[in-house]
């Protein structure tokens, strides 16, 4: 299956220059943990960067710096790993494990930001996937049950 079709397509994104009081009330306004830092490049949003809330507490907050004086650009994360949109999902969850990120953006061919799915979403998806699966066994037994009369 596919990475974009059941990755999460509403992304809280800021730019570089969004600063820091906004980032945290962006993740506040939209219950989220991170923001995908974008550039604008010719009408599209493609991403840059990532910057959590972590992030934020361990960069600045933790070390009493001034959170006026500091933008996402400063802080974000900038070795951004991103998943085009028709990776399947194990790929995906082999990159995630690889590289040791929880949340990965996923991008269209043309580099655009499509959406955002973190490790919770597949695990999810795994488990209703399982929980599907596990229904066909009693089924299969009873209907092999039923022709061995």
């Amino acid at each position: 299956m596919p990475i974009g079709e059941f990755c999460n397509r509403e992304v809280v994104f800021a730019t570089r220059e969004t600063s820091i009081p906004e980032a945290a009330q962006l993740m506040r306004k939209f219950h989220v943990g991170d923001l995908v830092v974008v550039d604008e490049i010719d009408g599209k949003r493609v991403p840059v960067g990532i910057v959590t809330d972590r992030d934020i507490v361990i960069e600045i907050v933790s070390q009493s710096l001034d959170l006026n004086e500091f933008s996402v650009g400063d802080i974000m994360s900038p070795q951004l790993i991103s998943v085009q949109e028709k990776e399947g999902v194990f790929e995906t969850i082999r990159l995630m494990r690889a590289k040791g990120i929880r949340r990965i953006p996923v991008v269209n061919q043309e580099g655009g930001l499509e959406g955002i799915v973190s490790a919770d979403d597949i695990l999810d998806l795994l488990a209703e996937e399982m929980t599907e699966l596990a229904k066909v066994v009693p089924r299969e037994q009873e209907r092999e049950a039923k022709t061995k009369i």
